[in-house]
């Protein structure tokens, strides 16, 4: 990385205020910095040269495919000799890989931009799935044209890819196509627009930072321990890479001259004040003369519903974190809290970098969770399946939400297991649970969120690609009966059977039933406390955990997976009656999150 030359102060302004600090590292800082990077590459965040080599081969393969095709498709349709020879499309990569912040195995976002007369509906997925379709070295192809940002997903010679397809305003596309240029966005589509924002954003956060390595080297950190913490996850409702890239970028601006181990730090410290829903940006909202929307809650009602708006600086900017909810909102702002504690004893020498990356221990977190398990009658069903369940996962935290009026809380987690005794196709997701604090509890009261549970299912069965052995199940589980394959393998417990079907609400209707269910949790605590090890994570949320009642029985999915899937017949109708139109509504967020047009703007030089 070099930080010989750091001590240089850079003047320039960098974002929407002006910086915090101008101040460069000290020596305990360099040396911070270089134990940190020590660090990340002990930890096999970097590849190897032989696999950069075989992506740039592969990258080099792609473009050349879809020349081929483009040009294969102007002959087809009875253009010129010399149309035919001047057709083109070219491939740009975006995210992580642009970003130069890619690890080993991580995969490549890539956007196929393509002439006026090449489409995405016909040409793209169906004329360019079928060429991918016969390559040997393509494998694991999945087409998914109805997502908010339709993409292709599949391997190539190994390599993960993620191609997305923007037709633009030209008949010929040249190789040196300039995707900064505004004029790229003129006559196309919502849909080509978001395609094309992909690299367009990459490009201007790069422009947007005083240091580009120094912001890589923290982005790779960032990203790293956001995943050991369990808040990696735009799907689920957390984080994804656009939104920690934007993040990190903000800080790099708020401190323009500080080293890596310095703006790790900072990060936490910035983030632990923000006050949300106030928005981090890079640069100031702009709004063009194309026609497209951009944030802005003074005049648009559903950004006012934002959680934690972060801005993406390319036109149009949106909120790239949109998904975020109260309670992912929640579980963030405890895990910035950690990563600011863990900082502060790294810089007095009472830690070391280790402890900032201790992996989250979910299943130690909660005494209540959620468990949703799929099914599929095979592999590749069970790929589309997956992908579909696992995006609506986020609907399911929302509702709960609503429905409990916010008093119960949820936490998503963003790891999908796999239970090695059974045979079928399956995954399973998990959900913890949590009263939310503060929150008046009466003797006895419990959350009955059957009904949620059941428009859920009722929505997640709603898939148009829905095939014959696609289930979903929705049981709720204490911590102590955690299925055991989801535990590391150092971890023990005193571990009691499974509630089975009809038992998952069912409280000890006896004397004997008490004192046995207490003897038990004694059990499983004394267990916990002489075999967990010690942990500076947050505690254990026993004290305002809520008692649930969910209407799935957990048996079914124990069934399902030793039994054929065929011959199985949907009883959506029957659930759909049982419904009331306002269970169905559109689930809203806190009104509070609404951004007044005075306070429109950066609060960053208010923190200290």
């Amino acid at each position: 990385m070099g930080v010989s030359n750091c001590s240089t102060t850079l003047s320039k302004k960098y974002g929407v205020t002006n910086p915090l600090s101008l101040a460069g590292p000290m020596e305990a800082d360099i040396q911070r910095t270089k134990e940190l990077e020590k660090f990340l590459v002990g930890a096999e965040l970097y590849e190897s040269a032989e696999e950069a080599a075989k992506r740039e081969v592969v990258l080099c393969q792609l473009k050349q495919i879809v020349k081929d095709w483009v040009k294969d498709l102007t002959r087809l349709r009875g253009y010129s000799d010399q149309m035919v020879e001047d057709a083109n499309a070219v491939i740009l990569t975006f995210g992580s890989y642009r970003l130069g912040v890619h690890g080993p195995g991580a995969d490549i976002d890539t956007l196929c931009v393509g002439p006026s007369y090449v489409n995405r509906e016909d040409d793209f997925f169906f004329v360019l799935h079928n060429i991918l379709a016969e390559r040997e070295e393509v494998t694991e192809l999945q087409p998914v044209p109805d997502a908010h940002v339709p993409v292709m997903k599949f391997k190539f010679d190994g390599i993960l890819i993620d191609l997305l397809y923007a037709s633009i305003s030209l008949l010929v596309v040249p190789d040196d196509l300039d995707i900064s240029s505004e004029s790229v966005l003129c006559n196309v589509d919502e849909p080509t627009v978001r395609s094309l924002n992909g690299c367009r954003v990459a490009d201007k956060t790069l422009k947007h930072v005083p240091n580009i390595e120094f912001f890589r080297t923290t982005l790779r950190c960032l990203k790293f321990w956001a995943k050991q913490r369990g808040v990696y996850s735009n799907v689920t409702g957390f984080l994804g890479g656009v939104n920690w890239a934007l993040l990190v970028a903000r800080v790099c601006q708020l401190y323009p001259n500080a080293v890596p181990s310095m703006l790790v730090s900072r990060f936490f410290r910035v983030y632990t004040q923000w006050r949300w829903p106030n928005p981090v940006m890079l640069c100031e909202i702009e709004d063009k003369e194309f026609g497209f929307s951009v944030w802005d809650p003074r005049k648009n009602p559903w950004d006012r519903t934002h959680q934690m708006p972060i801005i993406t600086p390319a036109y149009p900017c949106m909120n790239s974190s949109y998904n975020v909810s109260a309670s992912t909102l929640r579980v963030m702002t405890e895990q910035f809290d950690f990563g600011n504690n863990i900082c502060q004893e790294i810089e007095l020498n009472k830690a070391r970098w280790t402890a900032l990356f201790e992996k989250y221990p979910f299943f130690e977190s909660y005494k209540n969770y959620l468990q949703v398990d799929i099914v599929a009658a095979d592999a590749d069903d069970l790929l589309v399946w997956r992908g579909w369940v696992e995006s609506r996962l986020r609907q399911l935290t929302l509702m709960i939400e609503r429905d409990t009026f916010g008093k119960l809380q949820c936490h998503p987690y963003p790891n999908e297991y796999v239970d090695p005794s059974k045979q079928c196709a399956h995954r399973a997701f998990f959900m913890g649970l949590l009263r939310r604090p503060g929150e008046l509890v009466q003797e006895g009261q419990q959350f009955d969120i059957r009904g949620t549970v059941d428009v859920f299912r009722l929505q997640v069965n709603m898939y148009i690609y829905w095939k014959p052995g696609m289930e979903m199940f929705v049981s709720h589980v204490r911590r102590k009966q955690i299925p055991s394959y989801v535990l590391p393998d150092s971890y023990k417990r005193y571990q009691t059977p499974r509630l089975m079907s009809g038992q998952l609400a069912e409280k000890p209707s006896s004397e004997s039933g008490l004192k046995r269910k207490k003897e038990l949790e004694g059990a499983e605590e004394k267990q916990q406390s002489l075999d967990k090890r010690p942990s500076i994570s947050p505690p254990r949320r026993d004290s305002s955990s809520p008692e649930l009642i969910v209407g799935q029985k957990n048996g079914m999915f124990l069934q399902q997976c030793s039994s054929t899937v065929s011959g199985w017949k949907r009883k959506t109708e029957e659930i759909s009656n049982n419904l009331t139109n306002d269970k169905m509504q559109s689930a809203l967020l806190d009104k509070h999150a609404y951004v007044e047009a005075g306070t429109f703007g950066d609060p960053a030089h208010e923190l200290l």
